[in-house]
């Protein structure tokens, strides 16, 4: 069973967790992922709950449904996950970062590696 936030939605915490599987390599690009249920049953939410996570990361490119055959990591998931990720950093996460450093009277450079 996942330990769920509250902080945010399950479905957006199953979301992040399919992310970081294929984002490690644990689900190859072109690779079937385990069925809506089969998450459901694994991480102790309701089915409609994955349904949610799945329907979102086929909206943003990163699985897509083989009606009858299940869901598929997309090609190029990977690095779509990873421009998402860098995003969402330089948006939500660095300037809390910038303001706390500063608060502490600490500087640092951010350059993305390629």
């Amino acid at each position: 069973m996942m330990q769920f936030s509250e902080e945010k939605p399950i479905w957006r915490q199953i979301y992040e967790l399919i992310a970081m599987r294929i984002l490690s390599g644990e689900w190859p690009e072109g690779e079937r992922i385990v069925s809506v249920r089969e998450m459901a049953a694994s991480v102790g939410v309701n089915p409609n709950t994955v349904m949610r996570s799945y329907e979102r990361l086929e909206g943003d490119g990163i699985i897509f449904n083989r009606r009858g055959i299940g869901f598929f990591v997309s090609e190029g998931a990977k690095d779509h996950i990873r421009q998402l990720e860098r995003q969402k950093f330089m948006d939500e996460e660095l300037p809390k970062l910038r303001e706390r450093l500063n608060l502490i009277g600490l500087t640092i450079d951010v350059g993305v590696k390629e």
